[in-house]
């Protein structure tokens, strides 16, 4: 992705993912109306133009709106489950503040969020297998070969048979290898090193 724009960093992962505030489950729209001048405002306008992608990016499930010069002064508000809502004034308000604002109100606690994170590194990946996961070998994943150790494999699947079979068998004797030669006896061999 290029580097064009107002302050492109935003665009990036490493810093969508540094957002702090996670809303709780029962947050559903998140509403933000803020002027687009004046000094009142100015906390509100740096919180949608450095931490809304971050909101969006940790909160997939819940609808993002900014409203913008509808009101005199700034607010935030919040429609949960059950049709309730929540207002948060921001009038002069820095950024910092309202992001602490929103996670004091809405957002997850750090224990909810350590839970949650121990929770997603356990859950069971069915690509996985091996002594620690529910599979001990690929063989027990429907559609794989099973192991030769408990079902034989057909001689088709056999590297020695496939070989043999094209004619091409190596074979290792005496520090070198013969392809596709009968077994030569000693005997064989010293009479035919003395002829030459």
């Amino acid at each position: 992705m290029p580097m064009i724009g107002k302050f492109p960093l935003r665009r990036t992962l490493r810093y969508l993912k540094e957002g702090k505030v996670h809303f709780k489950e029962r947050v559903r729209v998140f509403t933000i109306t803020y002027n687009t001048f004046g000094e009142k405002c100015q906390g509100a306008r740096d919180f949608v133009f450095y931490n809304l992608q971050q909101l969006q990016y940790n909160n997939p499930k819940v609808q993002m709106q900014t409203l913008t010069n509808l009101t005199p002064s700034p607010y935030i508000q919040c429609f949960l489950d059950g049709c309730e809502e929540v207002l948060i004034d921001i009038d002069n308000f820095s950024q910092s503040e309202i992001v602490e604002r929103l996670n004091k109100v809405l957002g997850k606690s750090e224990l909810i969020l350590a839970a949650e994170e121990l929770a997603r590194r356990q859950l069971v990946n069915p690509a996985h297998f091996g002594r620690r996961f529910g599979r001990k070998c690929i063989c027990q994943v429907d559609g794989q070969v099973t192991c030769p150790g408990e079902v034989a494999l057909p001689k088709e699947m056999r590297g020695k048979y496939r070989d043999m079979k094209a004619g091409c068998c190596l074979k290792a004797g005496k520090g070198r290898i013969q392809i596709g030669l009968p077994d030569v006896d000693d005997e064989q061999d010293a009479a035919l090193q003395t002829s030459v």
